[in-house]
């Protein structure tokens, strides 16, 4: 299997201007610093990165913006969404041709089909497109929940569906989709407070949401739980969970990027329909990141490089 889908895949936010139009250049800077911080691969235009609200050439520029800007080691992945199964096949050939190395490909938007109209709208991306693929099964946000037999079957079918994010909130799932896959497609982690029981049961990624704003702690918790150290990754664990948990629930877009804010990465302006937080929400959100920001753990000499 390849190792496209093993460690920290920054989940990146996209960054807008005054006018709410994307700035390029902050975008590009951030993507180097996640890589500078020892991201391992960097998704673009997914459900952190707005992408339901990027036209397509907006999506196309977000990613020649950083192929041939990052380096060899770091691949740009390109999330792959749409309501209607066609425009999803055409964003899959245009990441390609952007030079994209790997695909996360989400359930249609809005419909919320069964389970062999799901499998064919995957199949539909799968087929159109030799780049490795990612399938992301993410029940409470898109409304379908792409079994283990599912993706068993999908993967039966196409050589190019090698990894599952899975962000179902099933703690049991990362095991079972080992089991029944035997091996033959990656599991990574899709929901950040999720990552102590999916490292445990044995996922071998962690698509991140947080790292935009604490890389180093991103992935000082991935290393230490993937090579075993217990009483390291359990005190990071606890220490970072309350952050985490801003990557789940319905404003998960306006908490990360407000906490990017605190720490100089950004702003935090998204678009409509989102508004940005403002009263007991932000000042909530605020107060639990300035808390954790003050217990900030000592990572010691070279964390996150």
């Amino acid at each position: 299997m390849t190792s496209l889908w093993s460690g920290v895949l920054v989940a990146i936010t996209t960054p807008f201007d005054a006018e709410y139009g994307i700035d390029h250049a902050a975008f590009v800077r951030h993507a180097q610093w996640l890589a500078e911080r020892g991201a391992d691969a960097i998704v673009v235009g997914g459900s952190l990165g707005e992408g339901s609200t990027l036209s397509g050439d907006e999506r196309h520029a977000l990613l020649t913006d950083l192929v041939g800007t990052l380096p060899d080691r770091v691949p740009v992945i390109a999330a792959v969404a749409a309501a209607r199964t066609a425009d999803a096949v055409d964003q899959a050939r245009r990441a390609r041709t952007a030079g994209a190395r790997g695909l996360l490909v989400l359930p249609p938007y809005v419909y919320r089909g069964d389970s062999a109209e799901t499998r064919a709208h995957f199949a539909q991306v799968f087929r159109a497109t030799d780049l490795p693929c990612m399938l992301y099964n993410n029940p409470p946000a898109y409304g379908v929940d792409v079994l283990p037999e599912d993706v068993a079957r999908l993967a039966d079918e196409h050589a190019t569906l090698e990894a599952v994010k899975e962000s179902s909130g099933d703690t049991g799932r990362v095991s079972t989709l080992l089991a029944r896959l035997g091996g033959r497609v990656s599991v990574a982690v899709g929901l950040d407070e999720a990552i102590d029981a999916g490292l445990r049961a044995g996922a071998v990624g962690w698509v991140a949401g947080l790292a935009n704003a604490l890389p180093d702690e991103t992935l000082a918790l991935f290393r230490a739980g993937r090579s075993g150290e217990r009483e390291r990754a359990d005190a990071l664990y606890r220490w970072f969970l309350p952050v985490l948990r801003f990557d789940t629930g319905p404003k998960f877009v306006q908490r990360i990027k407000l906490v990017q804010s605190q720490v100089d990465r950004g702003n935090p302006r998204v678009r409509l329909p989102r508004l940005e937080l403002d009263g007991a929400e932000r000042d909530e959100t605020l107060a639990t990141f300035r808390t954790a920001l003050a217990h900030r753990p000592s990572l010691g000499p070279g964390a996150g490089l």
